[in-house]
């Protein structure tokens, strides 16, 4: 019998890559250096928890890797695209095409219910989910005609989620998306975000000062005083059920 050799493992290529990225802000007469040479890699169907302080320069580095915003030097590069060399025009075509964000406040249309909350994307997506598919997966099938004022925040929540993954980007940017709920309502914003990561494939970045969501994760960044101080892999990710703060 022939002998079956094994076949080398290939080395992952990233789908994000961020090489020595600075950032400076001038405030007055004082120059804030936000990021300081920052170097980060984000793989297709990932879960990273970004963890720091207040300050630390998380929110930067999510809108520079989301095109809201462009470093001072360094490149970041979308699969084979130098998004820092993109134009104005082509950055908006990146952030409709394959991002998705989610803030800590929500954004949502008050005159408008949540399904046509969400149909705002899905009208401008090339290929969207249903609008009131994408409330069903985030437990909201049953509130499709419902307004804001009509929803809790965790609700409210959960439809800013429906309406970022409503157009199937490739990652979802969240910034504390549940730093203005309670515990129980935090957690269940936290199962929708790791549904959407294991049931359709979207790298789901999330920007806390939690250090208890980082056991749903992958990978762990820890960002000091715009630096990364350490990144740590998760040998197993728990349930967002199992996690306490």
């Amino acid at each position: 019998m022939p002998i079956l050799q094994s076949q080398p493992v290939m080395p992952r290529e990233p789908v994000f890559r961020m090489r020595e990225v600075t950032k400076c802000y001038l405030l007055g007469d004082v120059e804030v250096h936000a990021l300081r040479g920052v170097d980060l890699d984000l793989f297709a169907g990932e879960f990273i928890v970004v963890l720091g302080p207040s300050g630390s320069g998380k929110s930067t580095l999510l809108n520079i890797l989301g095109g809201l915003d462009l470093p001072t030097s360094g490149e970041v590069h979308y699969l084979d695209h130098n998004l820092t060399a993109a134009s104005d025009a082509a950055l908006t075509r990146f952030r409709r095409e394959h991002v998705g964000f989610v803030f800590q406040f929500y954004n949502l249309i008050p005159s408008l219910t949540a399904l046509e909350n969400v149909a705002l994307v899905t009208d401008i997506a090339d290929h969207p989910l249903d609008p009131s598919e994408a409330l069903r997966l985030v437990g909201l099938g049953d509130r499709l005609n419902h307004f804001p004022s009509q929803l809790s925040g965790g609700e409210q929540q959960r439809v800013a989620i429906a309406r970022a993954v409503a157009k199937r980007p490739d990652v979802l940017l969240c910034d504390e998306p549940t730093g203005a709920l309670d515990y129980a309502t935090g957690k269940l914003v936290l199962e929708v975000l790791e549904r959407v990561n294991r049931e359709l494939g979207t790298i789901v970045g999330i920007i806390t000062h939690n250090a208890a969501i980082t056991g749903m994760a992958d990978r762990v960044v820890r960002v000091s005083s715009g630096a990364i101080a350490e990144i740590h892999c998760n040998s197993a990710r728990i349930s967002p059920s199992e996690l306490s703060w």
